[in-house]
């Protein structure tokens, strides 16, 4: 036959099949290949998953449990035989079994689960097949499948769990977004969306496949040309038809609304799959909890998770040995197609064999040692300047380092800018508060429960309480406290350790409008009830009995559960109480109270120095809105609270500050060095508060796995010795101090707010109170005069008295109002500390007036021999006082040494050369422990008391006339040879 007619043949044949295959494509959306899916049985069906075992009958080697991502059918696992995953681990000796959420759309609610339902799945799954196998299971999990895999194993804390596999899971959203999106869009677009919309809506499935599709669109034409082209070779189309028809159109479901939702709101906005503090149920689960080897497949050309969010893994789980394996391959290609045949599913095998004792480490796996870092985004953009030199070929380190620069300069613009944004507002709000302006913490919590209701609101115990649920219990024991008979402005003892009662309580007189009078467990109730004149106080089971024997107080039993502590004590149980049945009365208004109203009564010293401080709400808001501001608080942040809620600066600062800033707030216990840091990452902690020298212990503890890689950026707190200071921004880099100094009755506020002096306590805080340094007479005790009879305010350098403007509308409540002062109507009140001030206006606390020194040579502060002695390197802690020498005191400073460390007199003397003369200390004593409060604050009575020791016992210096110390050759009590 001629050649021309073969030809034709051949094209007419063409054409006909091409038409054909056209029209079956056309008509059933893809061509028949006979080909089956791998054998598998529905082991159990439940309400959210079917769990699928693959080859069940010839089961046997180490289990693989794999889970897909939400928007991915479990198809995905064994979309042909050609590209079969379950294939490959059945041939190479594994026991795979696949998670199966379905298509949510065509399931019963299927568009109401929430993240929660898909973790939960999991571990059922889990421990049904440990059940049926009798093994430990290897959980693997692909995009955010493997985002589940981590927190499911997190959530279990290791139990039943093999090892953790993941393929291209984000760890840490700080760097970028998937799809290339940079961070910003989360933290600022996303956080502006409703709760109640973002959760509305479920992305169907063709939105992530366009999704998928945009991120290559060159490729996605190509694919489709080609498969044109080809029509007319079924068999060569055949070999990817079941892969091209997932991509196209089957393998992709809807993701249902809430659990997009909590996707954003946890994992993106806040990252706390990093800095853990995510809820499951409504228990609080950080990835620092995983202890199994967890092995990330990475993929070095990824468009969705770039491999700086992939290998965030390292810093968010630091107790679990981590191991890499980094292929050449984008998102998809990780685990479908002919590398994942070739490379990856090959490797999961062989690392699950491996975990058994059986074989070696796969040559593509490395482990990731422990002091190797998870190399930063540092490329324009995040992810998105990643995939853009990707696609460029940008190779030059002027325009990187151009490029770099630009990108920095605009993060750190649109950082300044939410900043602003976020605390204009703040202080806006603080300047409109007025006497009579409605103010209070019941009405601040009210706003923050309608604006974001299924938010968290306090952590506490591995426990997460939100908005809602804690407003119908503050809700609650309002009621109880109308049917008890409690009144507006009302004094209430409140009798309780740190506990969710103790909150909801404290809130409930706020709301009410009564006086939450924080009495202190451990101190003296009955002398502080006294003292503050309540008739009614309020106790927790643990310290009933106390509040029982209470006189002339009527006491009530609130918190606990079943008979705890209630038949030993005999008080009446407003447990009991049903709020349903409680009428309210006319005169009820939620949150009544004014600025200018008293909120809250607590308690310093003990004995003959015990006091009550009295907080009006204005005071408190003042705290609040000024610790949001300038910690720059956000619905990111968990501040971490170790000192009890009767503590000023819990109450003030954690708790004000937290609700302010709309924040969640974490409750510890007790403060425990052993148990901070596992604390701090099942919380996502990001700023715990400290005082005085509480963080000593911390910061002198043994290294802690939960420390490495921490999410605190900020200790915020007040009183902290310079020399602690600088080894706790040291140690626990890139979290810095945030100091604060206030006084508690007066609206003074002072803050460091550029941490680059530590130990100044910075500068006024705005919308605080006006502040001037005056002159001061120690030894008359009192402001010094100018010729016109007014005070003097001290020049640079110049130690005097802090004194707090008093405003007008305060006058009747302020105690020791000094007029007259710098003007003839002005109204000041002494803080009773001294301070000095620098040429640029910091700070400097030289000492309270009670800590006044009375030598020989005149009247010495104890502030600048701390600070000069806290700088020494050897020396861990610094007390300075008097001891009695005759009619006057000698200034003895006591010390306690790092381990290890030794102190020589030549050190002694050269720190104390910035000391002037006078004031330098007569006795250094190097001691065991110095005695401190509970909230850290060292005691000096006790050293007082001790008086001039002894000479010889090789732990004391003595100052010589010319300045030098050295050990003392003979007595040194009064009287003796100095």
């Amino acid at each position: 036959m001629p050649s021309p007619a073969r030809s034709l043949i051949r094209l007419g044949a063409r054409l006909g099949s091409t038409a054909q295959n056209a029209l079956e494509v056309a008509r059933f959306g893809g061509l028949d290949t006979d080909e089956d899916a791998s054998p598998s049985e529905v082991v159990t069906e439940q309400r959210v998953y079917r769990l699928r075992h693959y080859f069940p009958e010839s089961a046997a080697g180490p289990v693989v449990l794999l889970v897909p991502p939400l928007m991915i059918t479990a198809e995905v696992y064994d979309i042909s035989s050609r590209v079969s995953a379950v294939a490959v681990l059945r041939r190479l000796g594994t026991d795979p079994w696949v998670v199966d959420f379905g298509a949510p759309e065509r399931e019963p609610g299927g568009l109401e689960r929430t993240i929660t339902d898909h973790v939960l799945a999991i571990s059922d799954a889990v421990d049904r097949i440990r059940a049926i196998t009798g093994r430990d299971v290897h959980l693997a999990g692909y995009s955010q499948g493997g985002m589940f895999v981590y927190q499911a194993a997190a959530y279990r804390r290791g139990e039943g769990i093999g090892s953790v596999v993941t393929f291209g899971s984000p760890a840490d959203t700080s760097v970028g977004l998937p799809f290339g999106l940079p961070g910003w869009i989360a933290t600022e677009g996303a956080g502006r969306i409703p709760d109640r919309l973002l959760g509305a809506f479920a992305v169907p499935g063709w939105v992530t496949r366009i999704g998928f599709q945009m991120l290559s669109p060159v490729k996605s034409v190509r694919s489709r040309v080609e498969f044109v082209l080809q029509l007319h070779d079924r068999e060569r189309l055949a070999q990817r038809e079941r892969q091209r028809r997932f991509l196209e159109r089957e393998g992709w479901v809807s993701w249902p609304g809430p659990a997009l939702a909590e996707f954003v709101r946890q994992f993106v906005q806040h990252n706390r799959m990093l800095t853990g503090g995510f809820v499951i149920g409504d228990r609080l689960v950080t990835l620092a909890d995983i202890t199994c080897p967890v092995l990330a497949f990475v993929g070095e050309v990824d468009e969705i998770a770039a491999p700086p969010m992939v290998r965030g893994i390292r810093r968010a789980a630091p107790r679990a040995p981590v191991y890499e394996a980094s292929l050449r391959a984008g998102h998809f290609g990780l685990v479908v197609g002919s590398l994942a045949v070739g490379r990856t599913w090959p490797a999961v095998a062989a690392w699950a064999r491996w975990r058994e004792g059986e074989g070696d480490l796969p040559e593509i796996v490395r482990p990731v040692t422990g002091d190797e870092e998870a190399p930063p985004a540092g490329l324009p953009g995040g992810p998105a300047g990643y995939g853009l030199q990707l696609a460029m070929g940008v190779g030059t380190g002027a325009a990187r380092s151009v490029a770099g620069a630009a990108a920095r300069a605009v993060r750190g613009t649109r950082r300044f800018a939410d900043e602003a944004a976020r605390n204009m507002p703040r202080l806006a709000r603080l300047e409109r508060i007025h006497a009579d302006t409605r103010m209070s913490l019941g009405l601040l919590l009210d706003e923050q429960a309608e604006r974001m209701p299924g938010e968290v609101f306090f952590l506490y115990r591995g426990r997460a309480h939100r908005h809602e649920a804690a407003r119908s219990r503050i809700d609650a024991v309002v009621r109880g406290l109308i049917h008890i008979g409690v009144r507006p402005g009302e004094a209430v003892g409140v009798l309780m350790g740190t506990r969710p009662t103790a909150l909801a309580l404290v809130a409930a007189l706020s709301r009410l409008g009564a006086v939450a009078v924080l009495l202190r467990p451990g101190g003296d109730p009955a002398a502080e009830a006294r003292l503050a004149g309540v008739a009614r106080v309020i106790a927790d089971p643990e310290h009933a009995a106390e509040a029982a024997r209470l006189e002339g107080v009527q006491a009530h039993l609130l918190g606990g559960r079943g008979s705890e502590g209630r038949a030993e004590c005999g008080l009446p149980d407003m447990e009991l109480i049903d709020p349903g049945e409680v009428e309210v009365p006319g005169w009820y208004r939620p949150n009544p109270g004014c600025a200018g109203d008293l909120a809250f009564v607590v308690f310093g010293g003990e004995g003959d120095t015990l006091r009550a401080n009295r907080i009006t709400n204005r005071r408190w808001a003042l705290s609040a809105f000024g610790t949001a501001s300038s910690a720059a608080l956000s619905p990111a942040d968990t501040v971490f609270s170790i000192t009890p809620i009767q503590h000023p600066s819990a109450l003030l600062m954690s708790l004000g500050g937290a609700v302010a800033g709309g924040a969640r707030l974490a409750l510890a216990s007790a403060y425990d060095p052993e148990t901070f840091w596992d604390e701090a990452r099942r919380y996502g902690v990001t700023v715990a508060s400290y005082t005085w020298t509480l963080l000593g212990d911390l910061v002198n503890a043994p290294p802690h796995p939960g420390e490495r890689h921490h999410a605190v950026r900020l200790f915020i707190g007040s009183g902290m010795p310079r020399g602690l200071w600088r080894r706790v921004e040291e140690r626990f880099a890139p979290a810095r101090v945030l100091e604060f100094y206030a006084a508690t009755e007066g609206e003074t506020i002072l803050v460091n707010l550029s941490g680059r002096k530590p130990g100044s306590v910075g500068r006024p805080m705005p919308g605080g109170g006006a502040v001037r340094l005056a002159r001061y007479d120690l030894e008359r005790g009192r402001l010094a005069e100018g010729p016109d009879g007014f005070a003097v305010e001290c020049g640079p350098g110049e130690t005097g008295m802090l004194l707090a403007r008093v405003r007008l509308s305060a006058l009747g409540a302020a105690r020791g109002v000094l007029r007259g002062v710098f003007a003839p109507d002005d109204a000041w009140t002494a803080t009773g500390d001294l301070f000095r001030r620098d040429a640029d206006g910091d700070f400097w606390l030289a000492g309270r007036d009670a800590e006044l020194i009375r030598t020989a040579d005149g009247i010495v502060p104890p502030g600048p021999v701390r600070d000069a002695l806290g700088d020494l390197p050897a020396i861990d802690a610094v007390a300075v006082y008097g001891v009695p020498d005759g009619g006057v005191e000698l200034v003895a400073a006591a010390v306690t040494l790092r381990e290890g460390a030794e102190l020589k007199a030549t050190d002694l003397a050269e720190a104390l050369l910035r000391v002037e003369p006078a004031a330098r200390p007569a006795i250094v004593r190097v001691v065991e422990e110095i005695p401190v409060t509970a909230e850290g604050r060292p005691r000096t009575a006790p050293l007082r008391d001790q008086g001039v020791p002894a000479g010889g016992d090789g732990r004391t210096f003595v100052r010589e006339r010319g300045g030098a110390y050295r050990p003392p050759t003979g007595d040194l009590r009064p009287g003796g040879t100095r």
